[in-house]
């Protein structure tokens, strides 16, 4: 056991023999901070209260905004397990979060039962209407037209969330549907004060909510935006969830919801219809895993590009002596920069549906695959991206999203990162269900080559198709040692999800840090094209230098992802949620 380790267990265990039976969460004392981690608290005013981890013994949850929380450890609290408060923290979120939590999107699941070890990955991300084609954004003369697969009706895929958190509370929770929803419903009844952030995301999206009077009667107050502290109610909302509490998932995909999703669509010809929604399924998917320094590494598979391309970037860097040198050293940014390029390239290349296409995934998470891909990394010199081709794994074959992680007493554990796309998805609710409409459609290549919203580029394996599911960067995660989990982890961020959530695994692993140290330390991102090297502000001047050195293309930028994690750790629960986001909390018992 690291120094590192021996002093945190032993305050943590001094707080905890101080508490009463069953004690809230308490936080503790964090080990010595890292630079990287002042670094980060320095350039963000952090509170420095961000290094303490909340500690509980029983159980755990952590997401993106405080009333949501609370929610989902009620229900660890009342009898539930961690797939029970996973769905009323996702229902919960739809009401608390709107810019990201949904009834109207989708997202992924994986899930860690301790009773029988399995692991099982949820998908239940949205679908592409039944008259969807790959060329449905393009004009007479091939060119995208702008905003089509954004803030428009064409830009909304079937959505996938209400199906998903149903199907995972029947296969895996013990509580009935109406009692998991009926917080959220209480919350969207009664309203509560609009937050510092969500006024601020709102005032920043008065473009997006213009053109749509239904949305405009819920978000909006004497012809703008809510303002910090106005009351936010939304009755349209509560009524929708309690039909889905009372009739399940068929509400929203074949009943009352269903016809008025299909009634606002109806003008626009080859947009959702009524089918499109009765015909949807969530599916049941084997995860994708990997190893780590002796850590097990289980993710969520395609159509996610972030499990492949998480364990792809590990693999490469399973070889270098990152812990000797150091943590966010201009040699760890290099060597890791360099892997993210070569993972991206591939993900433009070979990542889409896996029901439509072929994805060469056991290649992509190969270790011989990687050796190969590692060998052509300089140790002294930038790769330009233009000079990265994807890679030929088959003969190895043999920010507006939001995440929550839980851990009950029973070690069962709960990754969900679920999502509109970008802030509000496409702005459009549905009139008379208070339910905000996705655009994920804008997830696909709507041209292969050309970027979407989040500057990705994709090729053919994910061009528009009916029924299609568009590729994600989704990556909600396990971290597993001898079977147990040691590391419940995820983050928003688009493209950057996935780097966040490897930043996040390797200052834990590699660098020994707890849950709030590594959600405050700096983070950087490299995501082949556009093709430079962004980085929080707070990288030394030294740094940056030698990175320039090397050849990196700098672009010092913020908003990189916002992960909320919870680490098992000698029979405790340490958990944090990202300082980046301050409606965000973490709360155990």
């Amino acid at each position: 056991m690291s120094l590192r380790t021996t002093v945190l267990m032993a305050s943590v265990l001094l707080v905890l023999l101080a508490a009463c039976s069953s004690p809230p969460a308490t936080p503790v004392a964090a080990p010595a901070q890292t630079s990287a981690a002042q670094q980060a608290a320095a350039a963000y005013d952090f509170d420095m209260d961000v290094f303490h981890p909340v500690v509980a013994r029983h159980g755990m949850v952590a997401s993106e905004q405080a009333l949501a929380t609370r929610i989902g450890l009620d229900m660890l609290k009342n009898g539930g397990n961690a797939v029970d408060a996973a769905v009323a923290v996702g229902f919960a979120l739809a009401v608390a979060l709107p810019n990201a939590g949904n009834l109207g999107g989708g997202g992924f699941m994986v899930v860690h039962d301790a009773k029988s070890g399995r692991d099982v990955a949820l998908d239940f991300r949205e679908t592409a209407p039944s008259d969807a084609s790959r060329t449905m954004y393009l004009d007479g003369q091939g060119k995208v037209v702008n905003g089509k697969s954004l803030y428009t009706h064409y830009a909304v895929g079937v959505p996938g969330t209400v199906a998903g958190l149903a199907h995972a509370l029947q296969q895996w929770g013990q509580l009935p549907l109406a009692k998991v929803i009926e917080p959220a419903a209480a919350l969207a009844e009664k309203g509560y004060p609009v937050s510092e952030t969500l006024a601020k995301v709102l005032a920043r999206e008065q473009k997006t909510f213009a053109p749509w009077p239904a949305s405009q009667a819920i978000f909006w107050k004497h012809g703008a935006p809510m303002q910090q502290g106005e009351l936010l109610v939304q009755k349209d909302l509560a009524a929708s969830l309690r039909l889905i509490a009372k009739e399940g998932a068929k509400a929203f995909y074949e009943g009352a919801i269903a016809q008025k999703i299909a009634a606002e669509m109806a003008p626009h010809a080859g947009a959702i219809t009524l089918a499109d929604l009765k015909n949807y399924k969530a599916v049941e998917r084997e995860p994708v895993r990997g190893s780590y320094r002796g850590y097990q590494i289980v993710t969520m598979p395609p159509p996610s590009s972030g499990g492949a391309h998480l364990i792809q970037i590990l693999n490469m860097m399973e070889r270098w002596p990152i812990q000797d040198w150091g943590v966010n050293s201009a040699n760890t940014v290099h060597h890791m920069t360099e892997a993210m390029k070569l993972a991206y390239a591939d993900r433009a290349e070979y990542l889409g549906d896996p029901d439509f296409v072929k994805v060469p995934l056991k290649g992509l998470t190969s270790k011989r695959y990687a050796d190969r891909l590692a060998a052509g990394i300089s140790a002294d010199k930038a790769r330009p991206a233009g000079d990265i081709q994807p890679g030929k794994p088959q003969p190895y074959e043999s920010d507006q999203t939001t995440h929550f992680s839980v851990v009950d007493a029973a070690g069962n554990a709960v990754a969900v990162t679920y999502t509109l796309n970008t802030n509000f998805g496409s702005g459009i609710v549905a009139s008379g269900t208070g339910i905000l409409l996705n655009n994920e459609m804008d997830d696909f290549a709507a041209k292969p080559g050309v970027a979407n919203a989040y500057g990705l580029v994709g090729g053919d394996a994910n061009a528009v198709a009916a029924g299609k599911r568009p590729l994600s960067s989704m990556t909600p995660t396990l971290v597993l040692k001898d079977g147990k989990v040691r590391l419940v982890t995820g983050s928003p961020g688009g493209p950057r999800i996935i780097t966040t959530v490897l930043e996040t695994v390797v200052d834990m692993i590699d660098f020994g840090m707890n849950p709030a140290e590594a959600a405050a330390t700096l983070r950087f991102h490299h995501q082949w094209m556009p093709d430079e090297l962004r980085l929080e502000k707070g990288f030394s001047r030294d740094t940056l230098d030698l990175l320039a050195a090397k050849g990196h293309k700098i672009a010092v930028k913020p908003a990189m992802g916002r992960t909320q994690t919870i680490q098992v750790q000698g029979g405790l629960l340490l958990g944090a949620s990202d300082p980046r986001n301050p409606d965000g909390r973490t709360l155990g018992y």
